[in-house]
């Protein structure tokens, strides 16, 4: 780091810090250069979106990343109807990591993103709520619970929970459902970072796990089973896409699309959550 320092004052032709036994202090030309920093981020940040966006444009393909199973069976028929509009365009989907809120849309590596709500930074990107589902719990095949109709949630307060990692944050603790736990302590079982690992986890007898209802069609696999579960908030899925491309053609045929896909009773608007 005090490399670059040096080499960023060779090319400024100032010094940006006092050097001293006691340490590094910046200064009056670092000091000015410190307040223009955060300034001169956020334009870079704003380049390499555009820049990414004008790529994708040029080749005609408009990315969308998605958390787990995007829009469930919906998502082939969204693809399908923006083909039918677009046919001189391609859908590029792009799964996401579980530590990545906003599938790539914050960053500018997508262009819309189809997520689970609510998810931090929501308030500064247009959200429109896709649909509802239950969320229900992932069992070992053999575990006590798995021939019940239906598992209350305090219930399963005091089982082990395959977690995903601690670094993504709002995401473990939704799947979690910590907040909804009236203060019970969460038991961790295993942690896991991709769905295959989940599974295996679960199928191993390592923990159980909330997960929204398409999961039992999506993640269907030998020697996990799937339960309804009452007493726990549903999982919610929308589309989202950045504030600046409300008057962009392409990606509002794309929101159409998604829209065109909801169910008529989907009126409820999209939850939200304070920015961290």
């Amino acid at each position: 780091m005090t490399k670059q320092i040096k080499q960023l004052e060779i090319q400024l032709g100032v010094p940006l810090f006092t050097r001293s036994r006691a340490g590094m202090a910046l200064t009056e030309a670092g000091r000015a250069l410190a307040e223009r920093v955060p300034a001169l981020l956020a334009d870079w940040d704003q380049v390499l979106r555009e820049t990414k966006s004008a790529a994708g444009r040029a080749a005609r393909v408009l990315r969308i990343g998605f958390m787990a199973s995007a829009a469930n069976e919906a998502t082939q028929q969204i693809i399908s109807a923006f083909t039918h509009r677009r046919p001189d365009w391609r859908v590029e989907m792009r799964q996401a990591a579980w530590s990545n809120p906003s599938a790539g849309l914050t960053s500018g590596d997508v262009d819309v993103a189809l997520l689970r709500l609510p998810f931090p930074g929501q308030d500064a990107l247009r959200v429109e709520l896709l649909f509802t589902e239950p969320r229900w719990v992932a069992l070992p095949a053999a575990h006590p619970f798995a021939t019940r109709d239906l598992i209350p949630f305090s219930d399963l307060w005091d089982e082990p929970f395959v977690a995903a990692p601690p670094e993504s944050g709002w995401w473990r603790d939704n799947w979690l459902a910590t907040d909804e736990r009236d203060g019970h302590p969460v038991r961790i079982g295993a942690v896991t970072d991709q769905p295959d690992d989940w599974l295996s986890a679960i199928a191993n007898g390592y923990g159980i796990a909330l997960a929204p209802e398409s999961a039992a069609r999506f993640y269907a696999r030998p020697g996990v089973t799937y339960r309804p579960v009452s007493g726990v908030s549903p999982s919610q899925v929308g589309v989202a896409w950045a504030p600046a491309d409300d008057t962009d053609p392409v990606i509002q045929d794309f929101v159409r699309c998604c829209l065109d896909t909801r169910p008529p009773d989907t009126t409820e608007p999209p939850p939200h959550r304070p920015s961290p």
